[in-house]
């Protein structure tokens, strides 16, 4: 017997949940002994941890409480690893020494597995004056892909990589180029970006009136703001983004709004959060909560409901304590506000079991009340830790009180709280919850509709193949077993079949008791007119929602469901899924395991004006009777690589041992730019020590047969123009661009071309 519903799930626990020591062997040898872990490792908080051990394995057990993936691998394990899920950055300075500062600081949280939100916004746009400097300011997007080839390179938890979120305002001069930059396909891929709408802003649209873009005081250009909406509109319509942020609504509805100000949310757009803010994820799971389903009886137990969230809020305001952070300032600002985000799963496929269709006004009344249930919980769950453990220290109850989703709130929780306070700042957030739910037995996701009834996930396995495997919705599962070959009723709707405006229907309908917000993708059909898509946010505006996200698959975005050419049952279409980041793959395998011998070869780099050569060695795995790269070494005599050489034969390596396509490898490394100057090598310009290493990695894939030649198979071909020496123009190349544009200016050879000058 196995706790799992369908193969999928196991598979997914093994892989992304179960503890295992440093060889891979198994600690967890069952799901009740990572429940167990968990369960364990939040109580520790306790005074008397044995008192609430068990209470918190039986919220977990059977997934009836899903704590997010952070908590779920990282609780007990004793790992450097944050339990928290959603961070956003530091403010960002207008000055370069405070923007790399700031990147660092991205780089540390995302190592320890955190995704992160930043607003860029605070940085001068580009053409802007920089004094004493006596240049132009590159302005924010420039920063930004700096960030994204930041991100390229951390792999976030291990086997995913980090996200992102950026964010510019309505206002800003830069907002127009922000608004198009996923134009171009290669660019900010690491990102997802949102524009910080303003109330100010929506009224100019309706109004049709000019809008003013300002930084620092000074306006820089006048635009027609309703020009402006539909430029957003239009980029999200052909590339998914960037998506609205309600960003004054977000503000005037904050519990904290009298000790923080918020412009920036985590990269689902679930956690609007402060400079340093971070919160934690857990989702209750709605299927698991419902008696009698789809017969007349059926209802969620709502008494079993409220326990179980007063018991999630205890384990999450416990992770509080629990949890590492990656910087100083986020444990400090976690501890001041105690910010948690108790969610949903499975809301859909309650509302099947119950006989209510996604979307219709009956199924957002009864969003509206079950969001209502777990709202009042959660604030009387978190009144009573306050009772025994202390409200949070910037709590002032006035001022909580007079904020915006508190003027809402049920006098009597409103009574509790004047009179005792409250642990936590703010206490509720839907997350998107794709992986957990999958876990749970392939629940619906978050507040979305069922995604399909039944569809077919590839699957990435340890030699490089792939496999396909079914995957049927929870709800439908449950019907087949309790109704047999019963044809599904009319009320049963999945995420391609529903109105765009039945999403928006059922966002607002949660939002309303939602303290944080709500991570939602509004499906459109490609063919829905511009005019109808554009209806698809200002109902979002009109109805109180505090962002708005849609997809609307096309040639340029792809689809996130391909339904198979085979005829199948008119009630289960089988599909190909995306993952959460739009991946075509689900990494579900482990590293490739190393054989005790392997073939490969060493190649020797002298670069130019180096003391010492460099030697890269590269051994290959064969599978099949095809080569592909396994591992790299890099080795030199000179101490000063030694620490970059050895984090590059690390990271290289084990981007390597995950299999699949790796020829990005040389794609990255080939487009590393230093700012010192590159070299001339063998005829061709070599902008940079690690793009010449990446050019020897290709070099030797092509020898073995893994790329066919030098620049094919990747997305872009980043290698160096070739120039002839001989029959080049004549005089001295630029020792740092290699065109012949050098020229004496005020007594400094200076390039034309680059303005590359030895005397600086």
């Amino acid at each position: 017997m196995t706790a799992f519903s369908a193969p999928i799930a196991e598979q997914i626990w093994d892989m992304k949940y179960r503890f295992k020591d440093a060889d891979g062997t198994p600690i967890d040898e069952t799901v009740e002994d990572t429940w167990r872990r968990i369960a364990s490792a939040l109580a520790a908080v306790e005074k008397v941890p044995a008192d609430w051990e068990a209470k918190f394995y039986d919220a977990l057990a059977d997934f009836k409480y899903l704590p997010a993936g952070r908590i779920t691998a990282g609780a007990g394990t004793a790992r450097s690893v944050t339990l928290f899920n959603c961070f956003v950055m530091g403010t960002v300075p207008d000055s370069m020494g405070g923007i790399f500062d700031m990147l660092k600081e991205a780089a540390l949280t995302m190592q320890q597995g955190g995704g992160i939100g930043y607003d860029f916004s605070t940085i001068r746009p580009k053409g802007a004056s920089v004094t004493g400097v006596a240049a132009d300011a590159s302005g924010p997007l420039s920063f930004m892909d700096v960030w994204d080839a930041m991100c390229r390179t951390i792999m976030s938890a291990g086997s995913r990589r980090g996200a992102m979120m950026a964010t510019m305002r309505c206002d800003h001069p830069d907002v127009e180029e922000f608004i198009t930059a996923k134009s171009d396909a290669a660019r900010l891929r690491m990102f997802n970006m949102s524009v910080l709408i303003t109330d100010p802003f929506m009224d100019a649209v309706k109004a049709d009136k000019p809008w003013d873009l300002v930084f620092g005081g000074q306006t820089y250009k006048t635009v027609r703001a309703r020009d402006l909406w539909d430029a957003i509109m239009q980029s999200t319509y052909d590339y998914a983004e960037p998506g609205v942020i309600f960003i004054d609504r977000i503000n005037q509805m904050n519990n904290l709004s009298y000790c923080e100000t918020i412009a920036a949310t985590n990269p689902c757009g679930e956690q609007p959060l402060p400079p340093y803010g971070a919160c934690l994820l857990g989702s209750i799971n709605m299927a698991r909560l419902v008696s009698d389903p789809f017969e007349d009886a059926a209802t969620l137990d709502e008494a079993q409901l409220i326990e179980l969230v007063a018991t999630a809020v205890r384990m999450m305001d416990n992770v509080v304590d629990a949890s590492r952070f990656p910087l100083e300032a986020q444990a400090r600002e976690a501890a001041a506000k105690r910010r948690i985000g108790l969610g949903v799963t499975g809301l859909a496929d309650a509302l099947l079991m119950v006989g209510l269709r996604y979307g219709s006004e009956e199924a957002a009344r009864q969003t509206d009340r079950w969001m209502h249930a777990i709202a009042r919980a959660a604030y009387l769950a978190s009144v009573d830790l306050a009772k025994e453990k202390g409200a949070f220290p910037l709590f002032d109850a006035d001022k909580f009180l007079a904020s915006g989703a508190m003027q809402t709130m049920d006098e009597d929780v409103r009574d509790a709280i004047a009179k005792h306070g409250i642990r936590n700042a703010l206490l509720t957030s839907i997350a998107p919850t794709g992986t957990i739910s999958l876990y749970a037995g392939n629940v619906s996701s978050g507040i979305e509709p069922v995604f399909a009834y039944a569809y077919k996930r590839k699957v990435l396995q340890k030699d490089g193949s792939r496999t396909e495997e079914e995957v049927v919705d929870y709800a439908v599962q449950l019907w087949r077993e309790l109704k047999g070959d019963t044809p599904l009723p009319d009320y049963f709707v999945n995420a391609q079949t529903l109105a765009p405006l039945d999403h928006v229907r059922m966002q607002a309908a949660a939002q309303k008791w939602i303290d944080s917000s709500i991570s939602k993708t509004i499906n459109c059909p490609a063919d829905i007119s511009f005019d109808d898509f554009k209806e698809v946010y200002m109902a979002a505006w009109d109805q109180g929602c505090k962002g708005c996200t849609t997809y609307r698959p096309n040639d340029v975005t792809g689809s996130v469901l391909s339904v198979s050419e085979d005829a199948a049952p008119a009630e289960t279409p089988q599909v190909v899924q995306t993952d959460d980041e739009g991946a075509e793959v689900v990494y579900m395998s482990e590293p490739l395991d190393r054989p005790s011998e392997l073939e490969g070869a060493t190649y020797k780099l002298k670069w130019p004006d180096s003391e010492h050569a460099i030697y890269i060695t590269i051994n290959d795995l064969v599978i099949a009777g095809h080569r592909r790269p396994f591992e790299v070494f890099i080795n030199s005599k000179n101490m000063e690589h030694f620490a970059w050489t050895v984090a590059l034969t690390r990271m290289i390596s084990a981007v390597f041992r995950r299999g699949g396509d790796v020829s990005f490898v040389v794609e990255e490394l080939k487009a590393v730019f230093d700012p010192r100057g590159g070299a001339w090598m063998q005829g061709k310009y070599v902008p940079s020590i690690l793009a010449a290493i990446g050019g020897v990695i290709e070099k030797h894939m092509v020898a073995t047969g893994f790329l066919a030649g030098e620049g094919m198979g990747l997305k872009t071909d980043p290698k160096a123009d070739v120039v002839s020496l001989q029959n080049g123009p004549k005089g001295k190349s630029c020792g740092s661009c290699g065109s012949y544009e050098l020229r004496m200016i005020e007594g400094c050879m200076t390039c034309g071309s680059c303005g590359y000058s030895k005397c600086g």
